[in-house]
This record gives structure tokens, C-alpha cells and sequence, in this order.
């Protein structure tokens, strides 16, 4: 795999005697949606302002496409892209006057500057009469698009987006994160999405961080960290009976005879059983030969939910769960 596009070592920031990154080690690939997931409070933001070269960090090093964020930040900026949680734009000027504004802010000459907001505009999703209205009429939802395009207009490798969807009602914010994910896939995109919302990040997530007071907690993706996490009890399958068991249940330990099978758990009409392979077709072979009616099988998935809260559950252990 080619090195990273972003490269944290050691990242360290002290506020006074308050530590608020504490030892931050990550790698970010090109092309990845990178979700950084943690409570308000965690560390989130400070590592951006480190990452950005906006705040020093107290240790450490934060490397954003082989450039030194400390050393170097305007160099940084712009290979960079970053919105914040809360968008601004000059509410008297219309979207497409705001978006070339801070086209020539960045560089981008008069002669081109109209198409390419113009075409960024288009990209997101603000047309027709959106282009020409003034920003201070356009909802929440138009803002962060408008935002997006402002962070695109420069053409950067590296997108920092920070709580995103905040305010915004459930289906723009499928609309936004869709566009996030097509535009990754499609240009190559490195994100790195910063939330509290577990829901959002395991939609378009390739791999997630876990940041809890300052700390990563574990890293990687959805389906490994829930390996790592629930590795005794990997598979857990819920059968539902047409008819409730009887208490005890006289196939109780015909059942856990099974191999890999583990634990068996009775509640009327319905058997949790969990086991270290996925046997789903053998217990369901199992509980038909013994005359059981089955009327429903569903396989039990650890997502980020279940993944999220553990971490939380483990966070004053004096081990690491990554």
C-alpha cells in the first residue's frame, strides 16, 4: 500500500495541565473515508486544529501529504479541505459571488474562477435558482452543501469534515453523505469525518476511530474491530419457535453437544444461541429433527453501536482495547 496521506505520530496537546490529545497515533490512506468518532469534549477538533496547523501540538507530529502541519501550515492548506461545524458565508452575497470570493481567496485566477465555482456548484447539488440566491435565504442543508463546494473549489487531496450533518433533517443528511461517498470514490478523495452520530459514520465509513478523552480507543474497520471485541461470541443467531418452550428445556444440552456451539439462552417462543462459527444451518437441521417449528431465523451483527459502547464501558480499564 502507498504511505499515507496522513500521518499522526505521538500527537500530544496540553491545555494549561489539561490534556486533550493524549499520544494520538494514526494512519490515514489516500481514497479512505476515515471516521474519527467520539463525544463532544473527546479530542476531536483539537486533532484537526493540530492537523491543519491552526494549534501546535505540545508533543508529537502531524503530517498531512508528506507535509509538517507545525513546521510548515500554510503549505498544508493547500492540499487540505476543511469545513467546520457551523458554515459562514456574507448572507448579501449569493451563493455563486460567495463561492468565487473564496475562489480568488485561494488562488484560483479571474479568468476561471466563475466555471469552477459554477462546476463545484453543480457537484453538490446547488443549481437553477439556488446559483443566484443570496445565502442569507438558503436553509441549513444548502449551507453545508454550499460549504462542501467552498472546500472543493480549491481542488484539495485531503477533506476534513467536522460534524457535518449538524441541524440538518434526516434526508439531507442521506443526500449529504451520499455525495461524500460518490465524490471519495469518484476523485480519490481522502476524508476524514468527525461525529458523534454512530448511525452516519457506519454508512460511509471505511474505517473508524474511536476517540475517548483524548485517547484512541481502537481503530479499524467496522467488521474488525467487532471481531477484536466480540471474538468469543462472534456469531449469535435468534430463532423464533411457533410454539413457546417449555422451561427447562428437555434439547437443552442435546444442543450445546453441538460443535461451536457455546451458550443457549431460552425465552418463550425464542432461542439466543451463540457460537464461535456461524452453524446457523445446523441448529436450524437440529431444532426441525427434534419437531421444532421455526419460524423465524435472524443472525445477530455487531455494528458500531454495540462496538462504540464497549469501548465506553472499558474507557477507565488500565488496558487498551485496541
Amino acid at each position: 500500500m502507498d504511505d499515507p496521506i496522513i500521518k499522526l505520530n505521538n500527537l500530544t496537546k496540553y491545555y494549561g495541565s489539561f490534556k486533550a490529545v493524549d499520544g494520538l497515533d494514526l494512519k490515514i490512506h489516500q481514497g479512505e473515508i476515515f471516521g474519527l468518532l467520539g463525544p463532544n469534549g473527546a479530542g476531536k477538533t483539537t486533532t484537526i486544529l493540530m492537523m491543519m496547523g491552526l494549534t501546535e501540538p505540545t508533543n508529537g507530529t502531524a503530517e498531512v501529504c508528506g507535509v509538517d502541519a507545525t513546521t510548515n501550515p500554510l503549505a498544508v492548506k493547500k492540499y487540505v479541505g476543511y469545513m467546520p461545524d457551523s458554515v459562514g458565508f456574507y448572507d448579501n452575497m449569493t451563493a455563486l459571488e460567495n463561492l468565487m470570493y473564496i475562489g480568488e481567496l485561494n488562488g484560483i485566477s479571474r479568468s476561471i474562477v466563475k466555471d469552477r465555482a459554477l462546476s463545484m456548484l453543480e457537484t453538490v447539488g446547488l443549481t437553477g435558482d439556488a446559483v443566484h440566491k443570496r445565502t442569507r435565504a438558503y436553509s441549513r442543508g444548502m449551507k453545508q452543501r454550499l460549504g462542501l463546494a467552498e472546500v472543493l473549489v480549491k481542488d484539495p487531496q485531503v477533506v476534513v469534515l467536522d460534524e457535518p450533518t449538524l441541524g440538518i433533517d434526516p434526508s439531507g443528511v442521506k443526500e449529504f453523505l451520499s455525495l461524500i461517498s460518490s465524490l471519495s470514490k469518484e476523485r480519490g478523495l481522502t476524508v476524514l469525518l468527525c461525529s458523534h452520530h454512530l448511525h452516519q459514520v457506519q454508512q460511509v465509513c471505511d474505517r473508524v476511530g474511536i476517540f475517548v478523552k483524548g485517547t484512541l480507543q481502537g481503530e479499524g474497520s467496522i467488521h474488525s474491530l467487532s471481531r477484536r471485541l466480540f471474538a468469543r461470541h462472534a456469531h449469535t443467531v435468534n430463532i423464533t419457535l411457533a410454539k413457546a418452550l417449555q422451561s427447562p428445556w428437555e434439547d437443552e444440552a442435546a444442543l450445546l453437544e453441538l460443535e461451536k456451539v457455546q451458550e443457549v439462552s431460552v425465552n418463550g417462543t425464542s432461542l439466543e444461541i451463540a457460537s464461535s462459527a456461524d452453524i446457523t444451518p445446523d441448529i436450524v437441521r437440529f431444532l426441525v429433527s427434534k419437531d421444532y417449528a421455526v419460524s423465524g431465523v435472524q443472525k445477530r451483527e455487531y455494528g458500531l453501536e454495540e462496538i462504540y459502547q464497549t469501548y465506553f464501558e472499558h474507557q477507565n480499564s488500565d488496558h487498551n482495547l485496541s
